[in-house]
């Protein structure tokens, strides 16, 4: 008797088991299928100063695309706000029709000219596409462009709050006011300070580079401003190495250029500036 029950637990699970295989083979399986689902993947968010350079070298649809997503988790980055502005308002209404002829000298670029006659490096964008420019980077000795001629100024580009440029009204009178270059420079350097001590290393970057673009030669305040430049430095030597790696030589020679600006026994970018310059020559005689 205790032999028979075992056996017969074992016939029942025994027929469980075929009734089982014969249910799956006759597509009865009642086993619940799984449905995945793939989420469109999305460009993660760069850095403003990773925006900044790729619309100096015109990518003006990604970098818009890049700097409304930034926007989206850093709504009240007053610079950001201020550069989709000018990628996105017509040049002509902004900064008026009415222009002069300018003849590019070596040492310029849009952002030194955005500096000197708009009062804003960082308005580089909308002059370089008041000029047609499709590569804000690429300014070349002797070419002409042309600078805007309006009694408004380049405020239109940008709200008082947003700008970082030196433009303010003074009490009952529209005619903007400029900020003299090295003052400018020296303020731009302690904003950049106060961002560095708020955490925002980028904008810390982005707003330093603003200053050393009117006054490259502006004393570190201070052995974190001269960190903070070692930093910025580094920044825009890697990005020229790239350039450089992929033949854009006129673009990596321009960053070059501006390293040694700053600081002209930047080894790195003396060393490597020479090779672009040489690699440039080679392929001229191909």
């Amino acid at each position: 008797m205790l032999v028979a029950v075992p056996l017969s637990l074992l016939g029942v699970a025994g027929c469980a088991q075929v009734n089982a295989l014969k249910s799956k083979v006759n597509g009865n399986s009642t086993t619940t299928s799984v449905t995945t689902v793939t989420q469109p993947q999305t460009r993660p968010t760069q850095p403003f100063t990773a925006i900044v350079h790729e619309l100096q070298l015109g990518h003006y649809s990604d970098g818009e695309q890049d700097l409304r997503q930034y926007l989206t988790q850093h709504p009240g980055d007053h610079p950001a706000q201020a550069m989709l502005r000018q990628l996105t308002v017509d040049p002509k209404q902004s900064l008026g029709s009415r222009s002069r002829s300018y003849v590019v000298q070596a040492g310029d670029s849009y952002s030194t000219l955005a500096a000197r006659y708009l009062g804003d490096p960082g308005s580089f964008l909308i002059l370089a596409r008041y000029n047609g420019s499709t590569n804000p980077s690429v300014l070349r000795t002797g070419e002409t462009i042309h600078l805007p001629v309006s009694s408004s100024g380049p405020g239109n580009t940008t709200d008082p709050a947003a700008s970082t440029g030196d433009m303010s009204l003074s009490s009952g009178d529209s005619a903007p006011v400029a900020e003299l270059p090295t003052a400018k420079a020296q303020r731009l350097q302690r904003e950049s300070l106060t961002l560095l001590d708020q955490g925002q290393n980028d904008q810390a970057l982005t707003r330093l580079g603003e200053a050393l673009s009117i006054e490259p030669r502006l004393k570190p305040a201070g052995p974190q401003a001269a960190a903070l430049r070692d930093q910025l430095l580094g920044s825009y030597h890697e990005r020229a190495i790239v350039l450089y790696r992929d033949q854009q030589l006129d673009q990596a020679i321009a960053l070059w250029d501006r390293v040694l600006a700053i600081n002209p026994n930047y080894e790195p970018a003396v060393i490597y500036r020479a090779r672009a310059l040489e690699l440039k020559h080679r392929l001229k005689q191909i």
